[in-house]
């Protein structure tokens, strides 16, 4: 499994790991029913402990994107798209309000801010 660790990064390794798994999900990587790596194996292969890979499991488990059948491993689960689509709106979300503090910054206001979304909004051909 393509995981790439950044030891220089302040993203705590396990949260990198749960972000890309995260990611390969969303994107249609990983499809629903497909076994994860053991604990074991990923640790080896991206070279960290693990216990962290197993932080990782647990965390991605908590959130449903996961399902561990003890003796059999790691499974992805679609049953919680509802979950994969809140993720997304929360990085749009993230996305909009930095952009919103960038513009405050540069002292634009709520009536300017808003002109130019839609700007950008008719802008975009969909």
């Amino acid at each position: 499994m393509d995981i790439i660790i950044s030891n220089s990064s302040m993203q705590p390794i396990y949260e990198q790991i749960v972000l890309q798994i995260k990611a390969k999900i969303m994107n249609g990587e990983l499809k629903e029913e497909t076994m994860l790596p053991s604990v074991r194996a990923l640790a080896k292969e991206i070279k960290v402990s693990a216990l962290t890979v197993k932080k990782a499991y647990d965390a991605l488990e908590e959130e449903g994107f996961v399902v561990t059948v003890h003796g059999k491993g790691s499974f992805i689960t679609l049953a919680n798209q509802a979950l994969m689509l809140e993720e997304k709106k929360k990085e749009v979300e993230a996305d909009l309000e930095m952009a919103i503090r960038k513009g405050r910054s540069c002292g634009m206001g709520d009536e300017d801010l808003t002109q130019l979304f839609q700007i950008v909004l008719e802008d975009e051909r969909w």
